[in-house]
């Protein structure tokens, strides 16, 4: 069975022998920004986290991490901000919230761009 909220993405890929469901996987790079979204569907939370969710979003720039958000096992939901990878925790909400607040990240340490400018 489907998780409940694969229903707002387009459901890219099933792996039933993982007992995972492949959610979100996207790539956009434009000039030199590169904007990859990976997030999967899990049967039981990754350790730290609250949610059936595994996901790491990443935006760079010319090769340097601008903001990436993932779910390592242990360390929890978190995010990684600027050139030097400076972590901070992060309240996991919904899987719209969490593409809502990567976004904004993204626009506001791009300068105000948004990824359709790149």
């Amino acid at each position: 069975m489907a998780h409940p909220a694969i229903a707002y993405w387009q459901y890219i890929a099933r792996m039933p022998y993982m007992k995972t469901q492949l959610v979100i996987k996207d790539r956009i790079r434009k000039g030199g920004a590169l904007i990859e979204r990976i997030v999967w569907a899990v049967p039981t939370p990754v350790n730290g986290c609250s949610h059936q969710f595994k996901y790491r979003l990443y935006c760079g720039l010319d090769g340097a991490t601008v903001v990436r958000y993932d779910n390592e096992s242990g360390k929890g939901d978190h995010r990684h901000l600027g050139r030097d990878e400076r972590q901070q925790p992060y309240l996991f909400i919904t899987l719209e919230q969490l593409i809502i607040d990567f976004e904004a990240d993204v626009i506001r340490l791009l300068g105000g761009k948004n990824e359709s400018d790149y």
